[in-house]
């Protein structure tokens, strides 16, 4: 399939007090398109994370990337040093708190809905590392039917601002979800993914699991030394299929 043009742009989202940056992505052909939110790593709405907004959008999507660390550093982007993963871990495990930080993807979605190109009722997320996470826990909003989760930490034991692990949310889920993880990635242990996958089975989520072999975390991001090539293109297969569903 032919990928469609596509305008892009800064915006501003309006969350309570507090203006929200984020990253527009839509395509330029006259139409009606689901939107999709886009939930950062923990470097911020970089590069990276612009390229993939625009690379759902060149699919058929309207796709939002809020900035989810404007409470605590706005404009905050940066790269993948280990002093980078240093300062984005304060900030995401530190600093956020899930109530923010779901307000604020609650008034990405709010935002969508004021194009008049968004379809109303087909809204989706996805997220990567610590917005895996947070993906997770928007699964359990109202407007989110489709939600796709890159190797999310600490599911099972925390969510952000120290309340009950973001694995109680799970029934409140009430559209598709599918995880990814990659098995060489220390900081998500199998047992983990195992609870995770019952879980989900036990609340009857609809739902998959991917487990990926010789794959490491941030196997998805082609700026990361764990990208895994192979991985990465099925699991987008993987989500094209999700958000086809839309």
């Amino acid at each position: 399939m032919t990928e469609r043009a596509i305008d892009t742009k800064n915006i501003e989202i309006a969350s309570d007090s507090v203006q929200i940056d984020g990253y527009l992505a839509k395509p330029q052909e006259t139409g009606s398109y689901p939107g999709i939110v886009v939930l950062q790593e923990i470097f911020g709405v970089n590069d990276h994370i612009r390229e993939v907004t625009e690379r759902i959008a060149k699919e058929g999507y309207i796709a939002i990337a809020p900035a989810l660390f404007q409470r605590q550093a706005p404009g905050f982007a940066t790269g993948y040093t280990p002093e980078d993963i240093k300062v984005g871990k304060d900030y995401a495990w530190g600093q956020t708190k899930a109530p923010e930080l779901l307000k604020d993807i609650q008034s990405a979605i709010d935002y969508l809905k004021t194009l008049p190109e968004v379809k109303q009722d087909a809204f989706g997320c996805i997220g990567f590392c610590f917005g895996g996470h947070v993906a997770y826990l928007a699964a359990s909003l109202n407007d989110i039917k489709a939600t796709a989760s890159f190797y999310g930490a600490r599911i099972t034991t925390s969510t952000p601002g120290n309340g009950e692990p973001t694995i109680n949310v799970t029934s409140e889920i009430q559209g598709m979800l599918y995880t990814f993880f990659g098995m060489e990635d220390s900081s998500i242990p199998t047992e983990q993914v195992d609870q995770i996958e019952a879980e989900l089975e036990k609340y009857q989520v609809q739902s998959r699991v991917f487990r990926y072999q010789n794959a490491n975390h941030g196997f998805f991001c082609d700026r990361r030394p764990s990208y895994n090539a192979e991985a990465a293109a099925d699991a987008w297969q993987q989500v094209q299929e999700l958000f086809g569903q839309l």
